[in-house]
């Protein structure tokens, strides 16, 4: 990953923000997810209590795991098969909630989001679906053989 120490800052900075607003943010998110694509609601369950939680702390522990890559690409990887074989994510969902993840951090950051946030927050996310999906991708291979 090519994220500069400031952007590392930026992002682990940010986040840190967001932590003791995380039922607001968890809310802001699933709203957006659900708004961008309501098609992925039934992926959910019913009582979205728990579910609000895990996305915190998994993003959490992505955000303080960007200092320590050996340790999170293979979590992240965990995540991105049992997300394939278990929820049937697919590629284009991750474009859906890298959107509603922008959007939820401009709107609980308020002024102190700008373009610096942005790219960021992009790249990390981006990097990080990435693996997710390559790793989803695998797992559907071996699936299907």
């Amino acid at each position: 990953m090519s994220l500069t120490s400031e952007q590392l800052t930026l992002v682990q900075s940010s986040w840190a923000k967001v932590v003791p607003i995380a039922d607001t943010a968890a809310n802001l998110f699933y709203g957006k997810l659900f708004e961008l694509d309501p098609e992925l609601r039934p992926l959910f369950p019913e009582d979205m209590a728990d579910q609000k939680t895990k996305l915190m702390k998994m993003i959490s522990v992505a955000v303080d795991g960007l200092s320590n890559l050996e340790e999170l690409v293979p979590a992240v990887q965990d995540l991105g098969r049992r997300h394939a074989s278990y929820f049937k994510v697919t590629a284009p969902m991750y474009n859906t909630v890298g959107a509603a993840l922008l959007d939820t951090l401009e709107k609980g950051l308020g002024e102190s989001w700008d373009e610096a946030h942005k790219e960021a927050w992009t790249l990390v996310y981006g990097v990080l679906s990435k693996t997710m999906i390559d790793a989803g991708e695998v797992e559907e291979k071996k699936t299907a053989e």
